[in-house]
């Protein structure tokens, strides 16, 4: 595990300075348009690009050096970053290059996460890969508690300037580490050649692997549902706090840093206790408790209510994504995790971007009218989210965290699912 927990190490770092980037150019954003689409393109210009370019980085990943691939991802997001601070401090930053910076960043990050994801089983025994997912969500979680709330503060201190030029130094840390590193490769098989003929088949092998073992694909459909309609309430989040609280970004980055805690309690938990057996419980009753959890979220108007319940979500997701991190470690052989780790990675981008294509829009031109005083929905749900600003979109974020939770407790519905880890055998005992 030492090589593991140091580069997550260095990975804090560097996600610390990202995520505080992340949140500075949520603030930028909402106060150059007020508007919650604008906030929901930032999230879909990020998500599109990785679409078209996760089944080519999983097979570059079973195919190259995946210690390279993480570097080359932190150098091009430092590059990218530098490339937005010159461009504001020459005052022609428009938001368009945001869209595109993020797009691209968000293209060469997904690298650098596939071939870290398809390291770790080289990297640790399988009798740790729960507690090692739960490493990577403890580096994530403890970047939600530092980053928010030092990007809440030092905004109005330093400004967009100042918080670019931390992260440039972030991303430096996480590069030179790297470089002092040594992470184990898998051996290229008869499945990893070379040849421009299993090139292009490679670039289907996920698909083709996922659809003849129907557990894996069931998983692969449940994580899709959840991921939307998580999604889908995440993009509300911002412009929801914003207008309840007048634009209150200490609030804001107190509410995201009480998630990274959350978060970091429920990694902790895995580390020491593992998971639920079978695993497939911690990932359905995550779902479930996350869903319950952003619905009195939802449903909440004052801060009060909001932090517990954010801590509460957030504490579920540790719990589930390890357990789900390590069924999919547990059933793949490593030089096949790059390219099937890659389809699996297209279901996050795919339900971000249906997510915020539709939930910005739907709030802005739906719901937030009809939830005003004379609007059509104000005399149903007025009584429970209020009349006027914010009220149209919390009523939409109970709604899609509702759907979190029926997809949870829904997945006990399906034999395939509940007993996916008896049907599907490990593949160190022959199930390939």
């Amino acid at each position: 595990m030492r090589t593991l927990i140091i580069v997550w190490l260095s990975q804090i770092v560097s996600i610390v300075g990202s995520n505080m980037t992340g949140f500075a150019f949520t603030i930028w954003v909402w106060e150059l348009t007020g508007q919650a689409t604008s906030l929901a393109l930032f999230a879909l210009f990020a998500q599109v690009p990785q679409i078209f370019i996760i089944p080519i980085a999983g097979v570059i990943v079973d195919r190259w050096n995946r210690k390279y691939l993480m570097m080359v991802g932190d150098t091009v997001s430092g590059l990218l970053t530098i490339t937005v601070l010159l461009l504001y401090i020459t005052h022609d930053l428009q938001l368009w290059h945001l869209y595109l910076a993020v797009g691209v960043k968000g293209t060469f990050q997904q690298f650098q996460k596939l071939a870290f994801s398809a390291s770790v089983s080289m990297m640790v025994p399988k009798q740790q890969y729960s507690r090692a997912s739960s490493i990577s969500f403890l580096a994530t979680s403890s970047s939600n508690i530092i980053a928010p709330a030092l990007a809440g503060a030092l905004y109005v201190v330093i400004g967009l300037v100042g918080i670019l030029i931390i992260d440039i130094t972030t991303f430096a840390i996480a590069l030179l580490t790297l470089l002092l590193v040594h992470i184990p490769q898998p051996k290229i098989t008869k499945a990893g050649t070379r040849d421009s003929k299993n090139l292009k088949q490679d670039l289907y092998f996920g698909w083709r692997y996922v659809a003849v073992r129907p557990g894996l694909l069931a998983m692969l459909v449940l994580v899709l549902l959840f991921v939307f309609a998580y999604e889908f309430g995440e993009s509300l989040v911002t412009p929801l706090i914003l207008t309840r609280t007048g634009n209150d970004s200490k609030v804001l980055g107190v509410i995201f840093s009480t998630a990274g805690l959350g978060g970091i309690i429920g990694a902790l938990l895995v580390g020491i206790r593992g998971n639920l057996q079978p695993r497939i419980h911690a990932v359905l009753l995550g779902m479930a408790g996350a869903g319950l959890s952003q619905t009195v979220f939802g449903l909440g108007r004052v801060p009060l209510i909001w932090f517990p319940a954010q801590f509460c979500s957030a504490l579920n997701f540790p719990i589930m994504g390890s357990a789900d991190d390590a069924i999919w470690l547990s059933k793949i052989k490593p030089e096949l995790q790059g390219r099937v780790f890659a389809m699996r990675s297209m279901v996050m981008p795919i339900s971000t971007v249906l997510a915020n294509l539709i939930a910005g829009p739907l709030a802005d031109g739906v719901f937030e009218p009809a939830m005003k005083p004379d609007g059509s929905l104000a005399p149903i749900f007025g009584w429970i989210f209020g009349t006027g600003g914010g009220a149209g979109i919390a009523l939409l974020y109970v709604i899609s965290s509702l759907c979190m939770l029926a997809i949870g407790l829904g997945g006990y519905a399906f034999r395939v699912l509940r007993d996916v880890e008896i049907i599907l055998p490990d593949y160190d005992v022959g199930a390939e």
